[in-house]
């Protein structure tokens, strides 16, 4: 009697309670093997790295640049860095990159604008950045001469030219280099690269 008892409230309560099945169990050989596989399998999307920075740029060409577009942009700042087979000169603007030319030159000897005045920059060679229709007379930020021996090519930038629509910047090198010069978005800018040769 006891015993039918005890089997009666096991069995309301099985009734009452949720049902629980076990997720996993132990087989003969000590491994677990799953036992409820029921439910909907949700599998999340591969996840597809961003495309890295530096990737489809043009190539290296010894010889000069130009390009942009038709309008007015002002100047904000300046800026270079080295990397592996190569050192980086940036022009940044508040909208668009004007029309611009990067010019090789024989000497690192630039005219100084309206004045007239020349200024002869560190290295052995030259490169002169045009860009017209541009100003950074009101909204220009940071130095307007960027002096680093340390780097391989680009030895020296320097503003010299911020006239009636026209900004250009000297590049100072250690020798004639192959360049590359090419526009980024968010925000504008104008990017020559120079290109460090093991000759």
């Amino acid at each position: 009697m006891r015993t039918g008892l005890a089997l009666l409230l096991l069995s309301i309560l099985a009734a009452c309670g949720p049902a629980i099945s076990p997720s996993a169990s132990v087989s003969p050989g000590g491994e677990a093997v799953a036992v409820n596989a029921s439910g909907p399998r949700i599998s999340q999307p591969p996840v597809i790295p961003p495309t890295p920075p530096g990737t489809n740029l043009p190539a290296f060409a010894c010889a000069d640049l130009s390009g942009g577009k038709t309008g007015v942009a002002n100047s904000i700042s300046a800026r270079t860095g080295e990397t592996v087979g190569y050192d980086r000169f940036v022009l940044q603007f508040d909208s668009i990159v004007p029309t611009y030319s990067v010019k090789r030159q024989a000497k690192p000897t630039f005219t100084m604008g309206a004045s007239g005045q020349t200024v002869t920059l560190s290295g052995t060679a030259g490169v002169l950045v045009s860009v017209h229709s541009a100003t950074g007379a009101t909204t220009f930020t940071g130095p307007t001469d960027l002096l680093h021996p340390e780097y391989q090519v680009l030895k020296e930038a320097r503003q010299t030219e911020d006239f009636e629509g026209y900004v250009s910047w000297g590049l100072g090198l250690s020798k004639p280099a192959c360049m590359r010069a090419f526009v980024l978005n968010d925000p504008a800018r104008l990017v020559v690269d120079l290109q460090i040769t093991n000759s």
